[in-house]
């Protein structure tokens, strides 16, 4: 098991008609904008029992922050910031508000262009404090400090982070999902589980606990997912449901083993190009980088088998065979396509495009062993056609 650091600073305020907690937990004297996506939240109700809870603060709105957040739509908050002498936010949406947030955040107190803090990939060490209501579970930035940033104009989507972009509280309230539309609740789903595999399926490193820890939350999503897209009704359901993708993502799973994350930077440049839903881009790479990836992964491919699947039977190679198509069929249960021609007619030329970025932005070897060339990935993104 490697050394590690953990510090997680976020509050998680949990359960029903917590949001009234917005009240006790943001301080007093603060000028507060609050950011929120395309209007849902002012179908759903989640709107009404925000503002009602700062009824006696003065707020500022900001809607309209898109799927994948865009660079620039978020980058107009700042003069919103600056004129109302804003002091606090308040995330209210699902990861890509929150992501939002975070970089606004970071960006409305760099000194300079704050497309140039999204390029150095330096942490960020300096932020306007924030707070976020959870409306939609996927990607766990409710409880931790990263945040991926698109600039459509560049075909551009950066990973930033830091210290200083964790929430200071969240408020995670599970009947918000019986709004939730299908394909999002399998969105959400698809995301979490490709998060723990990310810090799971890499090599052995003797992380017995860290390895269990990964395991119960992937079982807990395969035991919820059929009863979560039968009735988001369902509280229980959605309670694992959406605490289990805070914890696929808090930082937990990763502390003392090796982590992967070659699907998320291949899938980041396929939302890119074509602007599927990040949840599908994780889904479409994921079989092709573990049967590329086959030698070095087996041997956790097969623990997966057997802890998460119940697959008993077989030497190390056939159960890590098997637990890939487990991970595929998975995917397809909860409606998931996994190839990439089931998302655009046009994709010859895409992998090479993406070796052509991965070159460019110095991404020369990624994966747990550092070792993946932009011609590996090349390969692997033809293999998801």
């Amino acid at each position: 098991m490697n050394n590690f650091d953990y510090k997680n600073p976020t509050k998680i305020i949990f359960g029903k008609d917590t949001i009234k907690n917005l009240a006790t937990e943001i301080p007093k004297d603060a000028k507060i904008l609050m950011l929120f996506g395309g209007g849902s939240i002012k179908k759903n109700g989640v709107y009404e029992q925000v503002t009602a809870a700062l009824k006696d603060f003065q707020v500022t709105e900001m809607g309209g922050i898109p799927p994948n957040p865009e660079y620039d739509v978020l980058i107009k908050a700042i003069d919103i910031i600056k004129s109302e002498n804003i002091t606090y936010l308040l995330a209210v949406g699902g990861g890509s508000v929150i992501d939002g947030t975070k970089f606004i955040s970071a960006a409305a107190l760099y000194e300079g262009d704050p497309w140039d803090m999204v390029m150095n990939r330096k942490p960020n060490t300096v932020a306007i404090p924030f707070g976020a209501v959870l409306t939609l579970p996927a990607t766990g930035s409710e409880m931790n400090s990263g945040a991926v940033i698109t600039r459509r104009a560049l075909k551009m989507k950066i990973p930033i982070g830091g210290p200083a972009l964790f929430p200071q509280f969240s408020i995670l309230d599970p009947t918000v999902v019986r709004s939730i539309p299908s394909k999002q609740i399998a969105n959400g789903l698809a995301d979490s589980f490709t998060h723990v595999l990310e810090q799971y399926v890499t090599f052995p490193i003797g992380a017995l606990l860290q390895d269990r820890f990964s395991e119960s939350v992937m079982q807990t999503i395969i035991e919820v997912a059929p009863k979560i897209m039968a009735d988001p009704n369902d509280y229980q359901a959605a309670s694992n449901f959406m605490w289990s993708c805070t914890m696929a993502l808090n930082g937990l799973l990763q502390k003392g083993v090796p982590t992967d994350w070659a699907i998320h930077a291949i899938g980041h440049e396929l939302t890119a190009l074509y602007n599927i839903d990040h949840a599908r881009t994780l889904a479409i790479i994921t079989k092709s980088h573990y049967t590329f990836n086959f030698e070095s992964k087996k041997e956790k491919l097969a623990q997966l088998a057997e802890r998460v699947f119940a697959i008993k039977v077989g030497d190390t190679e056939s159960k890590a065979i098997a637990a890939i198509e487990k991970i595929d069929a998975f995917y397809h249960s909860i409606g998931i396509a996994t190839k990439l021609s089931e998302y655009v007619d046009e994709y010859e030329g895409t992998a090479e495009l993406i070796e052509e970025k991965f070159t460019k932005m110095g991404m020369t070897g990624i994966g747990e062993n550092k070792t993946l060339t932009p011609e590996n990935v090349k390969e692997i993104v033809k293999m998801s056609y």
